[in-house]
């Protein structure tokens, strides 16, 4: 596979992650653990699935038990952080600080060896945080201390997931049919917790349900697969950078579905996190 290939699927988690706001706003009230335990009870059946059909649980056998932790820790983590966030602050702007993701994921590459750092990466971040500190801050409406804890939640998620997505970059040897092995015990560890902490409330309803089942088949099912290619076979910081098109494109999601409200401090957050995007993409392609 090229490296221009496995950056173009890749790519394809990005427009899946597009709809994992509205997916998870359909799925109110059920709380975030036992969510968690819904999608990758799903996810990581379409992985058992596929490994089955393509003979590869041999290789899983020769995977070290520390590769498996790892991935468990970061899929379970980001999206019991991601979860929570949007239900502890509005959709839309809670999902946006959750997409800084991709410009962590540029800043931290740099580290890798192989990648540097250009000024266009450094610029394009200013913008990110400047989106980001728009949307704590409230705009017009000014600050908004009942939805602080879901927005540093978001924060944690985004940092989250940029530390996995880079550090899978140094287990590149591990095969990609690991994810199903991460899918299923993020499913049995959510499940454990929710049932430890949490009240049960299911999913609501054919459209609670329906969205649920949307998660568990692409946002936080496919998705994973895919990315895992792009991150450890592709160009990551171009990856990293061309998905800055999630929050755009989640934001146009909410927006258009009517579960969140078009503002001017909305779309100016929204021109500020991704139109990082331009600056930072040149300044990848250039190296």
């Amino acid at each position: 596979m090229t490296r221009n290939r496995a950056t173009l699927i890749g790519f394809i988690a990005v427009l899946l992650w597009a709809l994992l706001a509205l997916f998870t706003v359909g799925t109110a009230p059920a709380p975030p653990l036992l969510l968690n335990a819904i999608c990758f009870t799903i996810g990581g059946t379409i992985g058992l699935i596929w490994i089955a059909r393509t003979g590869g649980f041999a290789r899983l056998r020769q995977v070290s038990w520390k590769v498996y932790t790892f991935g468990t820790i970061g899929l379970f983590g980001y999206h019991a952080l991601y979860f929570s966030a949007l239900r502890l602050a509005p959709a839309a702007e809670a999902g946006l600080i959750a997409y800084l993701w991709p410009l962590l994921i540029v800043l931290l590459s740099g580290l890798l060896p192989g990648e540097n750092l250009r000024a266009g990466h450094l610029i394009g971040a200013v913008c990110g945080f400047l989106g980001a500190a728009l949307i704590i801050q409230g705009g017009g409406s000014g600050f908004d201390a009942s939805a602080l804890p879901g927005y540093l939640l978001a924060l944690a998620c985004a940092l989250t997931w940029a530390g996995y997505s880079v550090m899978s970059r140094k287990l590149g040897d591990a095969p990609t049919e690991t994810v199903a092995i991460f899918c299923v015990a993020t499913a049995i560890l959510s499940a454990l917790m929710h049932i430890a902490v949490e009240t049960t409330v299911w999913p609501q309803g054919a459209l609670g349900w329906a969205s649920a089942i949307g998660l568990g088949l692409g946002p936080v099912g496919l998705a994973f697969y895919v990315w895992d290619i792009g991150v450890k076979r592709g160009d990551i910081q171009l990856l990293g950078t061309a998905s800055y098109a999630a929050p755009l494109l989640s934001t146009l999601v909410l927006v258009g579905a009517g579960v969140a409200e078009p503002s001017w401090m909305l779309g100016a957050a929204t021109l500020l996190i991704t139109g990082g995007a331009v600056i930072a993409a040149r300044a990848s392609l250039r190296s």
